[in-house]
């Protein structure tokens, strides 16, 4: 077929799990069918190498030249080491072999948070040991959140040593930097991302032990290394005030470095959507006449007679403005939710660190039982229950907090204002795939899910405020997350139902242009987006979305892969 071999081992594996779908008589190409009905078990084969091949060549490493790119900054990166941390031989080379700025961190860093506004003379790549999958496009970094799916799709494929290597780099960047990071620039030393780690952990010890290699002693590592990332998320900043619950806060302060050249302009139309609505100008400043220094953007606002707008007499003078501290808080901290940007805390994110998400409370219910299940394991008698007891203290919280018995789904909730959210959001899936949803609960979450299924599945929202991770959209993470949900449950035909929505348009979109991307619109179908704030690519790759086609073709019934591949085959 002239594949490498990569890809002959992984399309055999997906063929395989084709082949047990299909009739003998269609395996043998029985000529009695037409060409219209036979499912031709090589239809998957170009995006099944398509997934293979980017495996690769999303894989960075400190050996590879492109590792050190950042498409998100003007200015040429730096490669940072922690400052107690000798200069390994590999980074030697390449910082000979590419021209590579090499240096030290300023100082050692212990704790989260502790280098979020220290100033380095430049922005970087943090230093990993282990070679990484990357997401694609301007994400050219291992990400803390996305980690954990294209781990799982590793797995799906059989990459075990590359998807054990990107945990390994989790631990690297507890133990220098202070915590699993939202990625490993120097621009993310002020927050994380959503907790998947103990999630990735036990995949990885699954996997290896399902390969007779059972190593106890990396899940004790593991364990010690999961238990102190888990601090993070316990303690202020991290608490949503006197709920028991947990939020997210960046450390930080002042705009994304990240967001300043692909997301150009975003902070302007931000300015001007608060001003127009009353209800949020709180977010906005007269920094008119005011001598202090400003946080941020500075913009000009005149106001006119509409009337006679080009008389200039009739307008007032212009007056400065700013975007408030809070405000960028709350765009720093929606960042650590991953979900940049929605309207789900608050327009454009403002108010995130107001808020006690369902998706944060959900997987740290799921890492305390982790934990739990990791301890037992180990024969940690004495720590076991004490996760236990954390995990059904944080279950109580979130049935108080966080489920609406009317609506029956589950909402974030605004411990500022003692309120909780009516926005309907696709998170709401998170408690079913965590296992902390009664089963009433989940049934009512399930009598629900008409509100967010659409021809490509579930988008993320019922609201459309024209950004991206709001409707129409959907995302892999969540179907994932959702459709695992689903089945934990018992709700094997709605998972595969939607899944193959998901799925198909995937395939259908990759047929067209033969590329896999971030996101979908999943009411068109198709990869068109419309963005009117953030970056507006629909970044090709994609780390993700690889993991979701895999996980889902493994998990669908046999006739649902037939149909699979021979949509595939008659296009």
């Amino acid at each position: 077929m002239g594949y490498s071999r990569s890809l002959t081992m992984s399309t055999f594996r997906r063929l395989r799990h084709i082949g047990r779908a299909l009739p003998v008589v269609l395996l043998l190409t029985s000529f009695s069918q037409s060409a219209e009905r036979r499912a031709d078990p090589q239809a998957l084969q170009p995006i099944l190498h398509y997934i293979s091949s980017a495996w690769d060549t999303l894989t960075r490493s400190m050996t590879n030249c492109n590792t050190i790119v950042d498409p998100k900054l003007t200015e040429s990166s730096v490669l940072y080491l922690p400052a107690d941390f000798a200069v390994p031989a590999q980074v030697q080379e390449l910082e000979q072999r590419c021209h590579v700025r090499v240096q030290q961190l300023p100082f050692v860093i212990t704790q989260p948070g502790q280098a979020a506004n220290q100033a380095l003379p430049s922005p970087g790549l943090l230093y990993l040991e282990h070679p990484y999958v990357v997401p694609g496009g301007r994400f050219n970094e291992q990400y803390g959140w996305d980690s954990y799916f294209t781990v799982l799709g590793l797995l799906e494929d059989d990459r075990v040593d590359l998807a054990r290597g990107m945990v390994e780099n989790f631990f690297f960047e507890i133990e220098h930097y202070g915590t699993v990071l939202n990625a490993n620039r120097t621009y993310y030393l002020s927050r994380s991302q959503p907790p998947f780690l103990t999630s990735m952990i036990l995949a990885v010890y699954d996997a290896d032990k399902a390969r007779g290699h059972e190593d106890r002693a990396w899940l004790e590592k593991a364990y010690g290394f999961a238990s102190k990332d888990y601090e993070l998320w316990i303690h202020d900043p991290h608490l949503a005030g006197t709920t028991g619950l947990s939020r997210y806060f960046d450390f930080g302060t002042g705009p994304a470095p990240e967001s300043l050249k692909d997301e150009a302009g975003v902070h302007r139309k931000v300015a001007n959507y608060f001003l127009l609505h009353p209800e949020s100008r709180s977010y906005v400043m007269d920094s008119t006449g005011d001598s202090s220094p400003v946080v941020g953007f500075q913009f000009g606002v005149q106001i006119c007679d509409v009337a006679t707008t080009m008389a200039k007499p009739e307008c007032e003078t212009t007056r400065k403005i700013s975007l408030s501290p809070d405000y960028y808080k709350g765009d720093r901290s929606m960042r650590e939710s991953g979900f940049d940007i929605s309207f789900r805390f608050g327009p454009y994110g403002a108010a995130t660190h107001h808020y006690a998400p369902v998706c944060l409370n959900s997987l740290l219910y799921k890492t305390e039982k982790d934990l739990q299940q990791m301890a037992e394991m180990l024969g940690r008698k004495d720590d076991a229950p004490k996760w236990q007891h954390r995990a059904e203290e944080r279950r109580q919280l979130v049935q108080r907090y966080l489920w609406d018995p009317v609506r029956r789904l589950f909402f974030d909730y605004n411990f500022s204002t003692g309120e909780r959210s009516s926005y309907e959001y696709i998170t709401t899936l998170y408690p079913l795939w965590a296992g902390l949803a009664t089963k009433e609960q989940a049934e009512g979450v399930v009598h629900n899910l008409g509100i967010l299924e659409q021809p490509g599945g579930l988008v993320m929202s019922t609201h459309d405020p024209g950004v991206q991770w709001d409707y129409p959209y959907g995302w892999a993470p969540t179907q994932i997350v959702a459709i695992k949900g689903l089945r934990r449950y018992g709700f094997n035909d709605d998972a595969n139902r939607v899944s193959y929505k998901f799925i198909s348009t995937i395939a259908e979109n990759f047929r067209h242009d033969g590329t896999i991307r971030e996101k979908y619109n999943l009411v068109t179908r198709s990869s068109e987006s419309q963005i009117a704030a953030g970056y507006n690519q629909n970044v090709i790759g994609f780390g993700w979305t690889n993991a979701a086609f895999l996980i889902f073709l493994h998990d669908l019934p046999p006739e649902m892969v037939e149909k699979l591949a021979r949509e595939q085959g008659t296009h």
